[in-house]
């Protein structure tokens, strides 16, 4: 019963704050159509039917002790958290208007939120003192602000994971299919696997691997699943969902500053940390079979004795136009024409140089060599991870793969690379390779590929924020 006073409170909330926050951005019941088997799920953001779902969900893992206390803070101030148009907090001296060139009245997210005692109502007193005088610094961005849409929830309504546990291999077994998609991380002797069906409940699991803080982030609008170093200038940051989204992507938020950060790129968008940008830490989304055979003394993310192959996202990367994918004036904004909106890519982004390459493509060829800003790259596929957001059960969705990318050098010697039957060998010594850039027989088992930043998104996605990307053609 305490849990299901929660669910409600929250959602009475979640109904108060899209009406108060998307009023001037919910779109016309005439907006670019979306496949037959999404439009239940992804209507609209009047609708808002999945993530409010992912929220309940999660939600209703809260420990019961503090149930009550939360959902009735969280009602008793649903009124104070609209906006009043005559206050804007997060302002500094040296501003007059940080929404000059907008006008509050056409912002599409909440900033009176952004205070500190507001903030500890949603995420505890424990992540944010409410005494603290935290406020949001609207004043220091480097975006357009008419580009941040509310994607529904408020901070912290889709809850991260503060304290992850872990399961041995052989625990993860009884509840994990082989083809469920996982984050794979490792740092130092660590290897941890992080599966996708809990992520798009929870978006974020602030850990520390090997003594590393980490941020394991996932945007299912995206399909982005990056790693991030949260240790910031001698800060360790905590990170939380802001329910705001930019080209349909996460936007994050943390506990010492009230900054938040772009998902996508890792970089302070708006407030003190501005153009700050988080160090990330190479990750590859594989299959469960995969990370299991390559780091069997390895651990997995606890489920709690969940079912995580439920996809709350049922039929989304089937669509034609992404969820809250919008443009500055609040209308759908149109991907980029040159692939299918949701064609999953692998990303390669520098200073001077942007590359996509279809998983198609590499499917279709299983490795790719290519150059990029004068470095050769080698770019390895596996086949057998299940797509996180395609049918409602992940273990029977269709099939999407993996790609990881690589420096193709050992020992000084440059090696090409050949696809046989489902097998990658290199031709200077015929050994055998796997998805992680690690030879697994021959004469250079054991040895590994340097791994190079990059990971799989949607297309639309990467296109919106590399739009002078290359697209990798055979």
């Amino acid at each position: 019963m305490k849990r299901r006073r929660l669910i409600t409170s929250l959602m009475l909330m979640v109904s108060v704050l899209i009406a108060a926050q998307c009023g001037a951005a919910v779109s016309s019941p005439n907006e670019a159509p979306v496949s037959t088997e999404s439009a239940a799920v992804i209507n609209n953001e009047e609708n808002n039917t999945s993530r409010e779902e992912t929220v309940a969900e999660a939600v209703s893992d809260v420990d019961e002790n503090t149930a009550d206390s939360e959902a009735k803070s969280a009602t008793e101030n649903s009124e104070a958290e609209v906006p009043d148009e005559s206050t804007v907090h997060g302002t500094d001296p040296a501003c007059d208007d940080p929404f000059a060139d907008v006008g509050v009245n056409n912002l599409r997210f909440t900033p009176n939120v952004w205070t500190a005692d507001q903030i500890a109502r949603y995420a505890g007193e424990e992540i944010v003192d409410s005494s603290s005088g935290l406020i949001t610094n609207f004043c220091l961005h480097n975006i357009d602000y008419r580009e941040v849409l509310s994607g529904g929830p408020p901070p912290d309504g889709i809850p991260p994971i503060d304290n992850p546990t872990f399961e041995p291999l052989a625990d993860g077994d009884a509840w994990l299919s082989d083809n469920h998609p996982v984050i794979a991380l490792v740092v130092g002797d660590e290897a941890r696997a992080y599966p996708l069906g809990i992520l798009t409940r929870h978006e974020i699991a602030n850990d520390t691997i090997a003594g590393m803080p980490v941020a394991v982030t996932f945007c299912p609008l995206c399909n982005a699943g990056i790693v991030f170093n949260r240790e910031v200038e001698g800060e360790v940051l905590r990170f939380g969902v802001s329910g705001n989204l930019r080209n349909s992507d996460l936007i994050m938020w943390d506990n010492k500053t009230l900054s938040w950060w772009q998902q996508f790129t890792g970089e302070a968008i708006v407030g003190e940390m501005t153009g700050t940008r988080l160090e990330i830490i190479p990750a590859q989304m594989v299959a469960w079979k995969d990370f299991k055979a390559a780091h069997p003394e390895g651990v997995v993310l606890s489920s709690e004795g969940r079912n995580v192959d439920v996809n709350p996202y049922t039929g989304y990367d089937s669509s034609t136009q992404p969820f809250l994918f919008r443009d500055t004036s609040g209308q759908p904004a149109a991907p980029d024409p040159r692939l299918p909106a949701l064609e999953r890519v692998l990303g390669y982004a520098s200073n001077e140089t942007a590359v996509a390459y279809p998983l198609s493509a590499i499917a279709e060829i299983g490795v790719i060599a290519d150059t990029i800003d004068g470095q050769e790259v080698v770019i390895f596929y596996e086949p057998g991870a299940a797509s996180a957001l395609d049918g409602s059960v992940i273990s029977e969705s269709r099939e999407v793969g993996a790609a990881g990318m690589f420096i193709p050098l050992v020992a000084g010697e440059m090696l090409t690379f050949s696809y046989d039957n489902g097998r990658i060998t290199d031709n200077e010594t015929g050994s055998e390779w796997d998805i992680f850039g690690t030879a697994v027989d021959g004469e250079l088992e054991g040895s590994q590929l340097e791994p190079v930043v990059s990971h799989t998104h949607f297309w639309f996605a990467w296109a919106a924020f590399q739009p002078d990307t290359r697209v990798y053609e055979r």
